[in-house]
């Protein structure tokens, strides 16, 4: 089908339009099945139309995988300050949102796992892109900017390996990945890194290592049960530890511990608000891709084999049976696919998946190394997630590329001051920066 749009509508401040566009599931099939795209236009209701539509477009490329685009309420933070520069488009991701989405329901349509599993080979950051271009080719008239946040700042590498004569400029916040080797060095970085924002955190509230531990010992003891069903495990229990990867964030990990257990006839148990909240942390039942897809994002030529499993051994500090155990990161874990209802029914597709070793290639380093589009990138300097040393070898072969950073901010800097680092970047690739 060609693009289809709504009509322009009005919320909060912003003009926003829906576009709809079918691309091909393998790109390099163009006749073959194809999937339907979805993407958000955001632009300043303020602005007279004709003068909007005059903007230049911005795509937003999400992190992930499997996180769809931004539903904004109204603008605020860096869409407020990229919609006096641009139109933005806000991506679905293929198999995220409204972009045919994938579950464990719709993934049974594909047929057996081995099926499931090679239709899952096409929604890596190469397919991204290419459905990209597509919407670039249907509403753009020339070039357009692009904005990757952390997995959306690997797809805009991909986008400078295969189509930069697409790109005007290219902002990353969080997302400089590796270009080459195993994800094992991805673990090797980040369980470091969570090590020691695990002690920056025990230190700034003493007071929750005693608890994390107890909660963890009494998971091993007592059967507590989460809203959905499942029993809540220590292992399991380990993975709020996603609240170390923000700046504030980490301090909403203090409010959760301070409220975990009540006094019941039984004796001391997890409370049901805790239970709900941890609930809404470990379960990936809204983005069953961050699972089933995390490893393949790095993988070019080779199996992942669960990765992070693998490194895990020689990492005894974050195993739930250790004396003090300590919280985990995005690591993804075999037993994931045993423990989450959401994912359950995918396990053999992950299985799969972590054995695949036709992986193509998602960047090009000879094109990176003779870039000429205006590239700049914020780096975290304890980013738990997109590790700072791997993401300043990233930045040194991309020619050109400008690096700002900071240890001011943590993987979401863009939530906490995401119009001062747009702003920011906005300059450094415009040459205006002060």
């Amino acid at each position: 089908m060609p693009l289809e749009s709504s009509a322009p509508y009005e919320l909060r401040g912003m003009r926003l339009r829906d576009h709809r566009l079918a691309v091909p599931l393998d790109h390099s099939q163009l006749g073959g099945e194809q999937i339907t795209v979805f993407a958000r236009e955001i632009a300043d209701a303020d602005l007279d139309a004709a003068a909007a539509a005059g903007l230049p477009w911005l795509l937003y490329l999400q992190g992930g995988p499997g996180g769809r685009g931004i539903r904004p309420l109204g603008l605020s933070g860096w869409i407020k300050e990229a919609s006096s520069s641009f139109r933005i488009l806000m991506l679905d991701q293929r198999g995220t949102g409204l972009s045919t989405p994938v579950d464990r329901r719709t993934l049974a349509l594909r047929g057996n796992a081995a099926a499931q599993a090679d239709y899952l080979a096409h929604f890596r950051a190469d397919a991204i892109v290419a459905d990209s271009e597509l919407f670039r080719g249907a509403l753009a008239d020339g070039q357009w900017s692009v904005y990757g946040q952390s997995f959306g700042g690997f797809c805009a590498l991909t986008y400078l390996s295969t189509a930069p004569e697409a790109l005007r400029e290219v902002l990353i916040t969080g997302g400089l990945g590796p270009l080459h080797g195993s994800a094992d060095r991805v673990y090797e970085a980040t369980f470091g890194r969570v090590r020691a924002r695990n002690a920056e955190y025990f230190a700034r509230y003493p007071q929750d290592r005693a608890v994390a531990t107890r909660i963890m010992e009494h998971l091993r003891a007592v059967d507590e049960r989460l809203p959905t069903g499942e029993r809540l495990t220590p292992e399991r229990f380990q993975m709020v530890g996603s609240f170390l990867g923000g700046n504030t964030r980490v301090d909403g990990l203090h409010y959760l511990l301070e409220e975990a257990f009540v006094p019941t006839p039984d004796g001391d148990r997890l409370a049901d608000a805790f239970l709900e909240q941890v609930g809404g942390q470990v379960s990936r039942a809204g983005n069953p891709l961050y699972a089933v897809l995390h490893e393949s994002i790095y993988a070019q030529g080779a199996a992942t084999d669960w990765s992070a499993q693998r490194v895990l051994a020689a990492h005894p500090d974050f195993a739930p049976d250790a004396a003090e155990p300590l919280l985990t990161g995005e690591m993804i874990y075999p037993w994931y696919f045993d423990q989450d209802p959401a994912l359950a029914p995918l396990k053999e597709v992950a299985e799969l998946l972590a054995v695949r070793t036709q992986w193509p290639a998602l960047y090009d380093p000879e094109q990176l190394a003779r870039n000429t589009v205006p590239v700049a990138a914020a780096v975290y300097s304890d980013d738990i997630y997109v590790d700072r040393d791997l993401s300043l070898e990233t930045a040194a072969a991309v020619a050109g590329l400008q690096v700002w950073e900071s240890a001011d901010f943590h993987h979401d800097g863009i939530t906490d001051d995401g119009e001062g680092i747009f702003a920011r970047l906005l300059g450094m690739v415009r040459g205006t920066a002060g």
